[in-house]
């Protein structure tokens, strides 16, 4: 094996150790490229492995300069258990027709974390995503609006957010 292989094994290696299901790299000539993994779950071992425990499902060769964006947005529940527990579950089967407007909109990861009334999402975009544009066609999706009038029953809006703002995009103050 050339030092050029065993380079690439080491890349591939260190990528699969990656806590996320995506992720992008610069090379040496300024490309961006970007993963997306089928299973990263699965540790891996040793170099002879590495090839075995990854399928690709997208690889993608970007020429420009965007790059996968995170946004953390926050929201308050309403302060009642019955109605935090009742929101949880419809947490746990999102309708389908919601799912996909998320996905189709560029959204490519999502999650929502709790503690006491607080909420907290973390949302990781691609080149297509825009608030403006998720706004627009969740204003027009008759299935979305349902789910956000169903939501609201459940939903409150933090101290300072403006008139009919829900979840509110948060400022990073700290990476390390």
């Amino acid at each position: 094996m050339n030092s050029r292989h065993f380079c690439f094994f080491v890349f591939i290696f260190f990528i699969l150790t990656l806590p996320t299901r995506h992720t992008y790299f610069k090379d040496c000539k300024g490309r961006h490229y970007f993963f997306i993994f089928k299973r990263l779950s699965e540790k891996v071992l040793g170099l002879v492995n590495v090839m075995d425990s990854c399928t690709f499902l997208t690889f993608k060769h970007y020429t420009s300069t965007v790059h996968p964006m995170r946004y953390c947005l926050t929201l308050d529940l309403k302060d009642d258990p019955e109605l935090i527990g009742e929101y949880e579950r419809h947490h746990m089967a999102v309708w389908p027709g919601v799912r996909q407007s998320i996905l189709d909109a560029g959204i490519t990861a999502m999650e929502i974390y709790r503690f006491d009334t607080r909420l907290f999402m973390i949302m990781e975009t691609d080149e297509r995503f825009s608030f403006e544009k998720k706004a627009a066609a969740d204003a027009a999706d008759p299935v979305v609006q349902q789910w956000e009038t169903l939501m609201w029953n459940y939903q409150q809006p933090v101290k300072n957010a403006l008139k009919g703002e829900k979840w509110v995009l948060m400022r990073k103050i700290f990476e390390l």
